[in-house]
C-alpha cells in the first residue's frame, strides 16, 4: 500500500484532503482519525503536522505527502518536489518597522526572528549575509516591539497581519511557496504513487479548465479552431442543419468569458460551457 501524510491542521488541510476527495481517495469521518486505510485505492493515509511531514517522508517511514514547499526546505529532510499543487499560495518576505531597512544586505549583523530557521539560513548563506537568527514557534509578528529582533522573516499573504503591528515588507521575496506533493530523494516512484500523481494531475487540469461547446458555419471553423485549440485538437461534428458544424474543445477555464465573446463575434451560436469534474490527459 502506497502510505501518504496529508496535513491534519493549518491553511493546507481542507485544501488537501478536498483534492485528494476529488482524485477519488478515502476521506476520514471524524478530525480525529489520524489514519485511513483505503483498502480500494491501496492507499493509508496518515493526518500529521504539516511541519513533520517531510520528515517522515524523507525518513522513508512513508513514501510520500502534502505539505508546503516553505516548509519542504525548512526541515531540510531528504525529501523532493515531485509537482505543484495549485493550492496554499504564500510568499515568504521580510518585514520591519517603516524605512528601517530596504534590502537584505542591511541586515548584515542583525538579528532576525522567523519560524523558518532552516529556509532562512540557506537563504542569508547564499546572499553571502552574515545575520543572527532568532527561533520563535508560532507568530513573530511582536518580535521587533518586544525587543528580541532587527527585522523579522514570515510567511506573507495579504500583509494585514503586519500593518497591523507597525511593520512593512522589505527587499526581494525569500521565497514563493504553495502546497507541493513530495517523495524520499532518489527513491523510485511505485505504480502507486504513479497512480496517485496521475490522479491530482487530473484534478488540477479539471479544476483550471472547463469544455465548450458550440455551433458554427463550416467556411469559419478554421478561425473558430484558433480561438479554442483544445488540448491535442478540438472534436469537429457535423449537424444535420447543412453547412454547419459543432466544436468541442478544452479551454482555461479563467478566460471562457473572452473566449465565448470571441466566438460569438464570429459567427458560433449556441455556445455552452461546462465544468469538468474529472480529467486524465
Amino acid at each position: 500500500m502506497l502510505r501518504l501524510a496529508v496535513p491534519n491542521k493549518g491553511a493546507l488541510a481542507e485544501p488537501a484532503q478536498t483534492m485528494l476527495r476529488e482524485a477519488g481517495y478515502r476521506q476520514r469521518k471524524d478530525s480525529k482519525e489520524l489514519v485511513v486505510v483505503d483498502r480500494e485505492n491501496s492507499c493509508e493515509l496518515f493526518f500529521l503536522r504539516p511541519r513533520d511531514i517531510a520528515v517522515y517522508v524523507g525518513e522513508g517511514t512513508l513514501d510520500a505527502g502534502i505539505t508546503g514547499r516553505d516548509m519542504l526546505i525548512d526541515s531540510g529532510a531528504s525529501a523532493e518536489e515531485v509537482m505543484p499543487l495549485g493550492f496554499g499560495r504564500s510568499t515568504f518576505r521580510f518585514a520591519s518597522t517603516p524605512g528601517a531597512f530596504t534590502s537584505v544586505a542591511d541586515l548584515s549583523g542583525r538579528r532576525i526572528a522567523t519560524s523558518y530557521a532552516g529556509l532562512l539560513g540557506k537563504y542569508l548563506a547564499d546572499q553571502g549575509v552574515d545575520a543572527r537568527i532568532i527561533k520563535l514557534d508560532g507568530a513573530v509578528e511582536t518580535a521587533i516591539r518586544l525587543g528580541v529582533a532587527d527585522a523579522i522573516a514570515d510567511v506573507v499573504e495579504t500583509g494585514t497581519t503586519l500593518r497591523n503591528v507597525g511593520l512593512e515588507v522589505f527587499g526581494e521575496p525569500i521565497a514563493h511557496s504553495e502546497a507541493v506533493l513530495i517523495k524520499r530523494a532518489g527513491v523510485p516512484e511505485t505504480n502507486g504513487f504513479e497512480q496517485l500523481i496521475r490522479r491530482l494531475q487530473g484534478v488540477r487540469v479539471a479544476r483550471e479548465y472547463v469544455m465548450i461547446d458550440y455551433d458554427i458555419r463550416v467556411e469559419r471553423v478554421e478561425a473558430a479552431i484558433k480561438i479554442t485549440p483544445g488540448m491535442e485538437g478540438p472534436t469537429v461534428s457535423p449537424l444535420h442543419r447543412e453547412g454547419w458544424v459543432a466544436v468541442r474543445a478544452m479551454v482555461p477555464r479563467k478566460d471562457h468569458q473572452q473566449v465565448m465573446d470571441r466566438l460569438y463575434e464570429i459567427g458560433a451560436r449556441a455556445i455552452l460551457v461546462t465544468a469538468i469534474y474529472a480529467c486524465r490527459l
